[in-house]
């Protein structure tokens, strides 16, 4: 853990430890990709005495792409899901999160990691230079540090929604988008959370997050 590692990770934890403000949420950002497959032979229903049996044979369907968004403070999510992530998928999900999601904030600051797409340049390769400028002046970008992925609580959500919905033979798309959606309304209905605890003492940290 050097320096620069250091640095970052106080960033990401002085956003955590925010006063809640409605005209400037905390929003985390993830991705993360999904094999799809498709059964070779029809799955046994379930019988007394034995649950749904799969042919172990499978084929590959190609890959579901998904870019959670997170408000820890609101415990509200959403996740998009792509055939293809490009620079072009975030930067219409940063469109609605601040056009649709929240149009009454001043300001959004993101938390995310470092792939070459979360950056301002991916509204301007989107979007004509004049809506790029509005959407970019409406935020603040804090880095997770390099390695550290694990403090953009994003993370945390997604592999919460792939235990959850995603454990399965999803065969296309449109399944894909059906079971996270589902998932996702749920869990914004019970406003299941993700706690960041830290000791200030020892520099320590510990992601915390329910299971169910």
């Amino acid at each position: 853990m050097d320096a620069a590692f250091v640095c970052r990770m106080e960033a990401v934890l002085e956003v955590y430890r925010r006063v809640p403000e409605p005209s400037h949420p905390v929003v985390c950002v993830d991705e993360a990709s999904v094999q799809r497959v498709k059964e070779v032979r029809a799955p046994i229903p379930a019988q007394p005495g034995h649950s749904e049996r799969y042919d172990v044979e499978y084929e590959r369907n190609g890959v579901a792409h998904l870019l959670a968004f997170h408000a820890p403070f609101e415990n509200w999510r959403r996740v998009d899901v792509a055939d293809n992530y490009v620079a072009k998928q975030w930067a219409e999900g940063i469109r609605r999160l601040i056009q649709d999601d929240y149009p009454q904030a001043q300001r959004i600051t993101l938390v995310m990691d470092n792939p070459n797409t979360h950056v301002g340049a991916s509204l301007y390769k989107a979007f004509q230079p004049a809506l790029a400028r509005a959407l970019l002046d409406k935020l603040e970008f804090v880095y997770t540090p390099k390695h550290g992925s694990r403090l953009d609580i994003a993370q945390c959500e997604l592999s919460v929604l792939t235990r959850q919905c995603l454990d399965r033979r999803l065969p296309d798309i449109a399944t894909v988008i059906s079971e996270i959606a589902a998932c996702t309304i749920t869990r914004n209905q019970s406003k299941k959370p993700v706690r960041l605890a830290f000791d200030h003492r020892q520099r320590t940290y510990q992601l915390e997050m329910p299971l169910s």
